[in-house]
């Protein structure tokens, strides 16, 4: 079981999927309140979900912000140390657009509402991740 996590100033994309069935469902995005993050709900969705790898995106392309890069990483350090949960980076440059635009088209057809729009990011990391390498 795969956990993949787009990491946003304001909210937190999260999709979970699965190793045999490549499938990939969407979870609903944790809000970031006052830059607090809520690792309690963090928790209890891994607990829930018992993933045995994370894949987090990381916008390795993308130089204009050095800071949302240094903010992910610490995202990831505090996360390894409280969950010890092995972590992957995938790199997500590109990849909001992309959600949006995924959501433009489809959001009649799968009746979704903007709110999962980084949970729709984290989904095509994770999806990018694995055709890269299952």
């Amino acid at each position: 079981m795969f956990f993949s996590i787009d990491f946003g100033i304001k909210k937190i994309g999260l999709s979970i999927g699965q190793r045999i069935t490549k499938t990939i469902s969407l979870l609903k995005p944790l809000k970031i309140n006052n830059s607090k993050i809520n690792w309690f709900k963090i928790k209890y969705l891994l607990k829930y979900w018992n993933p045995n790898l994370i894949i987090i995106g990381l916008p390795i392309n993308n130089n204009k912000n050095r800071l949302f890069f240094f903010l992910i990483l610490k995202f990831s350090i505090i996360f390894n140390k409280k969950y010890n949960i092995k972590i992957l980076f995938h790199n997500e440059f590109l990849s909001t657009l992309e959600a949006k635009n995924f959501f433009l088209i489809y959001k009649k057809k799968f009746k979704i509402n903007n709110i999962y729009i980084d949970s729709i990011s984290s989904k095509l990391i994770l999806k990018s991740w694995i055709i890269d390498n299952l």
